[in-house]
């Protein structure tokens, strides 16, 4: 049983779980054999004419009494089965989905950029269900009817062993059948797994690019991705319906040819003599209600095969390293150094591949650093350093001395706050989306930091107010108004360190007005890293970080890197000339 626990990735108390289910199961099958049992004797009673002998009414109320304590106990033993299989397990199936998501929360960024967003919603919320249905239709009642069938062979075979052995001898062989397909199900498991992946993914980026698919005209034929797909999981699941069918009712037919055996065994020892009539009448009763539950089980078996593919991929997801930190450890300064630092998204990139290359700076605590350089040159990816979303390959990045490697990442990133170009809204309503930035705070304190972030005015405007629900992302919202919701979020939290990542970019002149009226309340006194295109905007930070291909090239304050004419002076310049462009 202790490989069950593995192979289901069962927590301690769902090992325990499954053992009361089982147990439970096998109490419930044993009680429903009293009705039989009660049958049987009433028959018996009533058949006493056959063989010249009076019916004794006595003993039938006193049966009929045995049959409504039968049902009672049926009842008592079903119910505890329900609390110990169903409800058990989908507790074990939401802690299950908890553990994973909690788990995705603590891996690094760049495990991300190697799963599909379909592959990671599979396993929280599909991989979970079959988990779910495993434990509470499959696994305790399979336990349950081996154990029960054993016993109840066992007893019958008090009474004729023979007969108890024409019951029993198909179940082995039909199991076997099953579990000698288990590869080949396994195989068309896997493929049909792989199929429904892929027709998550071609939805996704189907739901994701349907403004492309509009505006370009890419309907019907024309975007024939999610129609492929589509068909082939339609194909996968009928081969996998067709394959697994076949083995599951090649074994039902062995199950039953149990039946004809038993009657055929039974028949020829009546005839002979060497069996009376109430026993084999048990017998045939027994068969029918101890096949009942096992051809249940056979349908189900599938799914068992079907369900190891999916704690396979789940144990992957399971295994993979989380950062982890010191999460009790203080900061108390908020100077951030770079020490030789060299990074790669991906965690084996060759040094010519590196984003960052052998970075080294010192950012100033209580001042504002602007990070600027061409396209691609790596400013999000350092301000992306500082939070720890990854870690360095090489170098160390420390603030106040302290290497944010140490650091837990939840831990350091209660010393940040973000405003980034891509504002993320939830689907809920105003106030909650500025809670967000911390959840202890008063209804007092939200609407502060709305006002100060120049959003009360809008926000009342909304038919509900702050009570408004958004759509999904704040799509009810201008590319303004969501911004200002991002930095009303920052204001809350208050942090000593913010990092600002093209905050204003794209944003017409009234908008760019007000969130710079927001971000200049939201930086007073912090430690403040701005990510900035339009240079004239980072004129006046207090030191201007350069860089290009990965590397620094130049820092220092605006007058300073005009006066060197490098490759600031240079973008400033072309900067300058652009504003004079029209059309």
């Amino acid at each position: 049983m202790h490989n069950w626990k593995k192979a289901l990735m069962l927590t301690d108390k769902g090992y325990s779980d499954l053992k009361k289910a089982i147990a439970a199961c096998t109490v419930t099958n044993l009680a429903l054999m009293l009705p039989f049992a009660v049958t049987i004797q009433v028959f018996a009673e009533l058949l006493k004419p056959l063989m010249a002998q009076e019916i004794s009414w006595m003993r039938i109320w006193f049966l009929f009494g045995c049959g409504a304590a039968a049902a009672v106990l049926v009842f008592l033993a079903s119910k505890n089965d329900y609390k110990k299989t169903y409800v058990t397990s989908y507790l074990e199936a939401e802690n299950s989905r908890i553990s994973v998501a909690e788990r995705i929360r603590k891996l690094p960024m760049n495990f991300f950029n190697s799963k599909d967003l379909s592959e990671l919603t599979t396993n929280i919320m599909a991989d979970c269900s079959t988990t779910e249905h495993v434990l509470s239709h499959l696994l305790p009642q399979l336990g349950a009817n081996a154990i029960s069938v054993t016993i109840i062979c066992v007893m019958m075979a008090v009474f004729d062993w023979r007969l108890a052995l024409a019951v029993f001898i198909t179940v082995p062989v039909a199991f076997l059948v099953i579990l000698g397909s288990k590869k080949i199900q396994a195989h068309f498991s896997e493929k049909q797994v792989e199929a429904k992946l892929k027709a998550s993914d071609q939805v996704q980026e189907y739901l994701d690019g349907i403004k492309v698919i509009k505006a370009c005209g890419l309907d019907g034929s024309k975007f024939s991705a999610l129609d492929d797909a589509l068909r082939l999981m339609k194909k996968m699941a009928i081969k996998m319906e067709v394959v697994t069918g076949a083995f599951v009712v090649g074994a039902q037919m062995i199950l039953q040819a149990g039946v004809g055996l038993t009657v055929f065994v039974g028949t020829y020892l009546l005839t002979g003599g060497k069996i009376e009539l109430i026993p084999l009448l048990m017998f045939f009763v027994i068969v029918v209600r101890i096949y009942g539950p096992i051809l249940v089980e056979f349908t189900l078996l599938p799914e068992l095969f079907y369900h190891r593919i999916a704690t396979k991929r789940m144990r992957t997801l399971m295994t993979v390293p989380v950062m982890e930190g010191d999460a009790q450890k203080p900061l108390t300064h908020w100077d951030i150094n770079f020490e030789n630092v060299s990074f790669g998204y991906n965690a084996e990139s060759p040094r010519e591949d590196m984003v960052i290359k052998n970075f080294t700076v010192s950012i100033p605590s209580d001042a504002i650093t602007a990070l600027v350089g061409p396209s691609g040159c790596g400013k999000s990816t350092i301000s992306r350093l500082i939070a720890r979303f990854w870690d360095v390959n090489e170098g160390s990045v420390k603030i106040g001395g302290i290497d944010v490697k140490t650091l837990d990442p939840e831990h350091l990133m209660s010393y940040m706050s973000f405003v980034f170009q891509d504002v993320v809204l939830f689907h809920d309503t105003v106030y909650n989306n500025i809670r967000i930035g911390n959840m202890e705070a008063t209804k007092e304190q939200v609407i502060e930091a709305a006002k100060a972030a120049c959003c009360d005015g809008f926000i009342n405007a909304l038919p509900d107010g702050y009570q408004t629900m958004l759509g999904e992302n704040g799509s009810t919202l201008s590319g303004g108004e969501r911004q200002r919701i991002s930095i009303a979020r920052a204001l809350l939290k208050n942090a000593p360190v913010v990092l600002l990542d093209e905050a204003t970019a794209s944003l017409d002149p009234e908008n760019e007005a007000l969130i710079q009226q927001a971000v200049s309340k939201l930086i007073e006194g912090k430690t403040v890293i701005v990510i900035a295109h339009r240079l004239r905007t980072v004129a006046g930070a207090d030191k201007i970080i350069v860089l290009n291909e990965g590397r620094l090239v130049e820092e220092g304050t605006h007058d300073e890197l005009m006066k060197n004419r490098g490759l600031y002076e240079r973008l400033y310049r072309i900067q300058q000339e652009s504003l004079g462009w029209s059309v």
